[in-house]
C-alpha cells in the first residue's frame, strides 16, 4: 500500500490533507513538532479525530534534527513524500530570519538527503505566492524571474525550490513545487487574516487594515488546495523525470475591502476598521495564473469566495 509522509501535518493545509488521504485509504506517518508559532493545543485538536486510525502515525520530531528523522525513515516504507512544514508569514520572517533559514532551509535540505538516502523518489514541495514579490505582471506565471524577493520567508521557499532542483538533477527525484495561493477554510491558521478579522469582528473590536484597502490576494480555498495535492502526488506517481513548478491558487484576486465585506456579509456584523500603513514584506497583489496546473493535472478550483468565506464562519462559530 501506498505509504505518505506527511511533514508538518498537523496543520491548517497537513491535517487537511490528512483526512482527505485516511479517507481514501492511504497510509499517513505525519511529522509534526507542534511548535508555538501559534496555540500548539490548535494542532492537537486537528488531528485528534485521526486517533486510534490504524491507518495514521504522528511523529512530533523537528525538521531540523536530522537523527531523529532519519529514524521515521527508517522505520516506515514510505513512497511518497508531502513536504509542507514550514515556519510561515512573511511579517514573523523580518523579525526572525534566522529561524525561518534553518526551519525552511536546513529542514528541507534533511528532508530531501533522507529521501536521497532511503531510495524515496517522489516529492511534492509546498512553496509560495510570496516567491513572485511585486511582480510588475499579472496574473503571475511559473515561468516568471522570481529572483526579487521581498521577504526572508518568500526568499527561503525560492531557495528549496533551488534545492529540490539539485536532487532531481543528481538523484533522478520527481518533484512537483506547489505555490500555494493565500489558502483559506475551516482550520485556518488563528494568525491569518480571515480568521482574525472574523474573531475581532465578533469581538466588536478594531481591525487592522494595512493600506487604503486596495491590495489583493487570490485567495484558495482548503479543499482546493488538497485536491491540487492529491492530483499532484497522482501525477509524480505515473510520470518519471519529473520537475514541475504549478501555481495552485483561485485565478481571482480580492481586494482588502472586499474580503472585509464579504466576512461582514457573511457574520451579519460591521467591522470597526483602523487603518494603518503598509507592512515591510507585503506584496500589493498576488495572482494565480493557473493554466498549467489545469493542463498539467487538472487542476480546477471549484469553490468561489463568498461561499468559502461562509463555511468558514459556520465552522468558526460552530469550533
Amino acid at each position: 500500500m501506498n505509504k505518505y509522509l506527511v511533514t508538518g501535518g498537523a496543520g491548517f493545509i497537513g491535517s487537511s490533507l490528512c483526512k482527505e488521504l485516511l479517507k481514501q485509504g492511504k497510509q499517513v506517518v505525519v511529522i509534526d513538532n507542534f511548535c508555538d508559532f501559534y496555540v500548539p493545543r490548535i494542532k492537537e485538536n486537528n488531528i485528534k479525530e485521526f486517533e486510534g486510525n490504524p491507518n495514521f502515525k504522528i511523529y512530533k520530531k523537528d525538521i531540523r534534527d536530522r537523527k531523529s528523522i532519519r529514524q521515521v525513515f527508517e522505520k516506515n516504507d514510505i513512497e511518497i513524500v508531502i513536504h509542507l512544514a514550514a515556519m510561515a508569514g512573511v511579517r514573523p520572517s523580518i523579525e526572525n530570519p534566522i529561524l525561518y533559514q534553518e526551519v525552511n532551509c536546513i529542514g528541507t535540505q534533511n528532508i530531501l538527503e533522507e529521501m536521497k538516502e532511503q531510495g524515496i523518489k517522489n516529492l511534492v514541495l509546498a512553496s509560495s505566492s510570496s516567491v513572485y514579490g511585486n511582480c510588475k505582471q499579472t496574473p503571475f506565471k511559473e515561468d516568471m524571474n522570481v529572483d526579487f524577493a521581498i521577504s526572508p520567508y518568500a526568499a527561503t521557499k525560492k531557495a528549496n525550490e533551488v534545492m529540490a532542483h539539485v536532487y532531481h538533477k543528481l538523484y533522478g527525484m520527481n518533484v512537483m513545487v506547489l505555490r500555494f495561493f493565500t489558502v483559506y477554510g475551516p482550520k485556518q491558521r488563528p494568525d491569518l487574516a480571515i480568521n482574525k478579522f472574523t474573531r475581532l469582528m465578533l469581538e466588536n473590536k478594531e481591525i487592522p487594515m494595512y493600506g487604503d484597502g486596495s491590495t489583493a490576494r487570490d485567495y484558495t480555498y482548503i479543499d482546493d488546495i488538497v485536491d491540487g495535492i492529491i492530483k499532484s502526488c497522482e501525477y509524480i506517481q505515473k510520470n518519471d523525470n519529473v520537475y514541475e513548478i504549478i501555481n495552485l491558487g483561485n485565478s481571482r484576486p480580492i481586494p482588502l475591502k472586499q474580503m472585509i465585506n464579504t466576512i461582514e456579509n457573511a457574520l451579519g456584523v460591521y467591522a470597526k476598521i483602523k487603518q494603518l500603513p503598509m507592512q515591510p514584506g507585503d506584496v500589493n497583489i498576488t495572482y494565480a495564473d493557473i493554466s498549467k496546473a489545469k493542463e498539467l493535472i487538472g487542476y480546477e478550483p471549484k469553490t468561489p469566495f463568498e461561499e468559502g468565506i461562509k463555511k468558514f464562519v459556520n465552522w468558526y462559530k460552530k469550533y
